[in-house]
C-alpha cells in the first residue's frame, strides 16, 4: 500500500485527494483508493483567458497560493508521489510556461513536475476514474463518461478499456465568458451558447458513438450541482449525489431551471458552492444538450452522476 497525492487544476477550480493506494486482493482485483482527504479551491485560473490567451497575473496568484498550500498537506500526510495535472486552461495559455515553473516551486521537495496533458488524456484519466464502480454496481456498457470543465468537456466512452475518446472546448467559465452576459442571460445569449455547444457535440459524435451507450454519467461541479438540484437536497451531500441514477426529464428540467435561475437565487440555493454562482447556467445548459442528444440516440431513460472523476483516474494512473 502506497500513499499518493493527485492535483487537477482545471479552468475554474483547483483539487487535491489524498489516498492509499490498495491493490487488489487477486490477480483480476485492480487497485481501490482510500481516501484521506480530497479538498477543492474555485480560483478561477481561466478567468478572461478566452479573450486574453494568456493566465492573468491575479489568477496566476490565486492558484499558486493554492498550489502551495496542497503542498503542505501532501507532505504532512507523508505521500510517497505526487501527480500534478493542469488541463484545460493551462493548455491554451501563453504563459504556461510560467504557470508550470510557479507550481515546481510551490512543491519544492516534493520534485513534482507539473504536466500540461492533452484533452485526449484528461479523457483517459477520467474514465478510469469514473468507471472503477460502475461494473461492481451492474451498471450496463458500455459507458459514456462526460466530463464537464471550466474550458472545455471531455466524452470518453468504453467498456473495459478506453475505445474513443474527445476533448471539446465547450465549458462552463467559456460559454459564460464568450455568450452569457446577463444576469439571467437573454434568449439570444442562451441560443448563441446552444449553438456552440450543439456544433461541439456533432464533432464529437463524428469520433464517439453516441448510439449504443448504456450508461451516460456525468462527472464535476456543474454535473453533480445539477444533480443535487434535482434532488432537492438541504446541503451538498456527496454520499446521495454519488450514483445518483435519475430520469432524464428531471435532468433536463434541472438544468433548465439553473440556466434561467438569477444568479441572487442560485446564491440562495443550499447546495451551491459560491465560485459556481455565476458559471452554473452555463454548465447546466452544456449538459442538459449532452443529455437530450444521448438519450435520443441510445434511447437511455437515466443518467447517473458520479462524484469520482478525473482526480480518481491521477491517483490510479500512480499505482
Amino acid at each position: 500500500m502506497s500513499r499518493v497525492g493527485a492535483v487537477d487544476c482545471g479552468t475554474n477550480s483547483i483539487r487535491l485527494l489524498i489516498a492509499d493506494v490498495v491493490e487488489g486482493a487477486d490477480g483480476d482485483a485492480g487497485p481501490t483508493l482510500r481516501e484521506v482527504t480530497r479538498q477543492m479551491q474555485i480560483v478561477r485560473l481561466g478567468e478572461g483567458l478566452d479573450a486574453t490567451g494568456r493566465i492573468s497575473d491575479e489568477a496566476m496568484r490565486r492558484t499558486l497560493a493554492a498550489a502551495e498550500g496542497y503542498a503542505v498537506e501532501c507532505r504532512q500526510a507523508g505521500c510517497s508521489t505526487v501527480r500534478f495535472v493542469a488541463t484545460s486552461a493551462s493548455r491554451d495559455a501563453s504563459n504556461s510556461e510560467d504557470f508550470v515553473a510557479g507550481v515546481r516551486e510551490a512543491f519544492g521537495d516534493l520534485d513534482v513536475m507539473p504536466e500540461v496533458v492533452s484533452g485526449q488524456e484528461e479523457a483517459h484519466l477520467s474514465f478510469l476514474g469514473a468507471t472503477g464502480g460502475l461494473r461492481a454496481a451492474g451498471a450496463p456498457g458500455p459507458y459514456l463518461v462526460v466530463d464537464i470543465g471550466g474550458g472545455s468537456t471531455e466524452f470518453v466512452l468504453g467498456d473495459a478499456q478506453v475505445e474513443s475518446a474527445r476533448s471539446v472546448d465547450i465549458g462552463c467559465v467559456r460559454m459564460t465568458e464568450r455568450h452569457l452576459h446577463d444576469n439571467p442571460p437573454t434568449e439570444d445569449q442562451v441560443w448563441a451558447a446552444l449553438s456552440d455547444i450543439v456544433r461541439a457535440v456533432d464533432d464529437v459524435a463524428q469520433d464517439v458513438d453516441l448510439s449504443g451507450v448504456g450508461t451516460l454519467v456525468g462527472l464535476a461541479g456543474s454535473v453533480t450541482t445539477v444533480t443535487a438540484h434535482a434532488l432537492g437536497l438541504p446541503a451538498y451531500d456527496a454520499a446521495r449525489i454519488h450514483g445518483a441514477d435519475l430520469p432524464v426529464a428531471d435532468v433536463i428540467d434541472a438544468c433548465t431551471d439553473l440556466l434561467l435561475m438569477p444568479r441572487s437565487r442560485r446564491r440562495e440555493l443550499p447546495f451551491m458552492h459560491e465560485g459556481r454562482v455565476d458559471v452554473i447556467g452555463a454548465g447546466a445548459l452544456v449538459w442538459r444538450t449532452v443529455v437530450q442528444r444521448v438519450a435520443h440516440d441510445s434511447g437511455l431513460a437515466t443518467v447517473r452522476a458520479s462524484e469520482t472523476d478525473i482526480l480518481d483516474g491521477i491517483a490510479l494512473s500512480r499505482a
